[in-house]
């Protein structure tokens, strides 16, 4: 097949290929999961330093190569100056930390990279190092090439995207006056169990995420004379009640575009029922998409019980409870309105709901032709044939806080990958090494197409 590979690399349009160096891309994905970038580590001005050191290298100036620490973590931003000034910044973001993993519950150590049998695990392999790799590979070699887009291109990784977000927060303030904004940490592309691509996914919105703390009081006392008051009680009843809940659903032009375009490839039931939600609304449709795990973000807002603490000893009444509930929010919903809508659904007027950290609530971005057609030219090119679908994510990325002060932003990562591989967060995480020379061209193909 080598003469094939040879042939089309003529085909392509001049550039392609030449940017990325794949064993760059490589070699900077498995450094990269070796540092230890989880809440608290300390290890992201770290990672950021590294990342700093490859762009330099690649002939980035120092001035143009910017690390803030933001507490313990950090923020980096790499830019390349576009020809007219006149001309928004196109940004590109990802994020350098990750969820925790303990090594004892692993085949092998979360924060050791290995490539074994076509992948490469590791803690952060997918969400997000992958395709901050690839990008940063990429702006390394339009530097070492001496491409100068006409708009500035300015690459943006954030420090805390998991947790707080801080460094999300304040990337967005500095850059909101740019002109739009390209995620790696959304979107994505499906391939069957055969390897074979099915779909591209392109994110346009998000649900806003949003965490509240519900309290419940009471004087305790001994355990042998019980009270009505209980808090552990009233807290057991709120979550029931929760856990029921169900909120309306409801459809937008990514959620209504989505389902159609899935529909006939899922088909069944719940390929009818895809249908009739995105041109009709219909009730019983979406409650029987709620039914799936998968799709039931795609619908509604979803509020959900996710940890909880209670009580001061064995033999005594509580004192105190309190349940932290996770809200996934539709576009376009105030927080204010699930709060109050939560309170509702609890029924008890004694229990305190207190809004955690500082959410933000984001519209969806518009559909603009420039993104959307340079998005399907690339998978195009990559996987000829195959549908690029617009998409609504049910979690919350680095794009909600920049949606929030007007960027329109994109999920567009590069990552194509099996559904039975897909671990973010979860145990042996991994990812497919033969997707990253394709990666790197399509990460190029859309910057070139949207910034020259």
């Amino acid at each position: 097949m080598k003469w094939w590979a040879a042939f089309m690399a003529l085909c392509l349009p001049q550039g392609a290929w030449a940017a990325g160096d794949p064993a760059l891309a490589k070699a900077v994905l498995m450094k990269s999961i070796a540092f230890r970038t989880v809440e608290g580590s300390g290890q992201v001005p770290r990672l950021a330093a590294y990342y700093a050191a490859v762009l330099r290298d690649a002939g980035f100036a120092a001035a143009d190569v910017e690390i803030v620490p933001v507490g313990e973590t950090a923020t980096l931003a790499a830019t390349i100056r576009g020809s007219d000034p006149r001309l928004k910044s196109l940004l590109i973001i990802g994020h350098m930390d990750v969820v925790a993993a303990n090594p004892a519950d692993w085949a092998r150590d979360p924060f050791v990279p290995v490539e074994e049998g076509g992948y490469i695990f590791g803690r952060g392999a997918e969400d997000n190092k992958y395709d901050v790799a690839m990008m940063v590979a990429t702006v390394a070699g339009f530097r070492k090439e001496g491409w100068q887009p006409r708009r500035t291109v300015i690459l943006l990784l954030s420090g805390d995207e998991e947790t707080h977000m801080r460094t999300t927060r304040a990337l967005a303030e500095k850059y909101k006056g740019a002109e739009l904004l390209l995620n790696g940490d959304g979107g994505g592309g499906l391939l069957d169990e055969d390897g074979q691509a099915l779909l591209y996914q392109l994110q346009a919105g998000e649900k806003t995420y949003a965490d509240f703390e519900i309290g419940f009081t009471d004087a305790g006392g001994h355990s042998s004379a019980p009270t009505a008051g209980n808090p552990i009680h009233r807290m057991a009843r709120a979550i029931d009640r929760i856990a029921a809940y169900r909120f309306a659903p409801m459809r937008n032009e990514l959620t209504k575009a989505s389902l159609l375009l899935s529909a006939d490839r899922i088909g069944g039931a719940v390929g009818m029922a895809m249908r009739r939600y995105a041109e009709m609304g219909d009730r019983k449709a979406a409650d029987l998409l709620s039914e799936y795990p998968e799709f039931v973000g795609q619908v509604r807002t979803t509020c959900v019980a996710t940890m909880a603490q209670a009580g001061h000893a064995l033999n005594a009444l509580p004192q105190s409870a309190k349940v932290d509930v996770n809200c996934r929010i539709f576009p376009g919903i105030a927080i204010d309105v699930v709060k109050a809508e939560l309170a509702r659904a609890i029924d008890d007027a004694s229990a305190t709901i207190t809004t955690l950290d500082d959410p933000k609530a984001s519209e969806a971005s518009p559909l603009r032709e420039d993104v959307v057609e340079a998005v399907r030219a690339a998978v195009s090119a990559r996987y000829p044939g195959i549908p690029v679908i617009p998409s609504m994510s049910a979690g919350a990325t680095d794009s909600v806080y920049f949606r929030a002060l007007g960027v329109p932003s994109y999920g567009v990562s590069s990552l194509f990958q099996r559904g039975e591989d897909g671990f973010a967060h979860g145990l042996d995480e991994r990812v497919p090494v033969a997707g990253i020379k394709a990666a790197l061209d399509q990460w190029e193909r859309i910057l070139k197409a949207l910034a020259e």
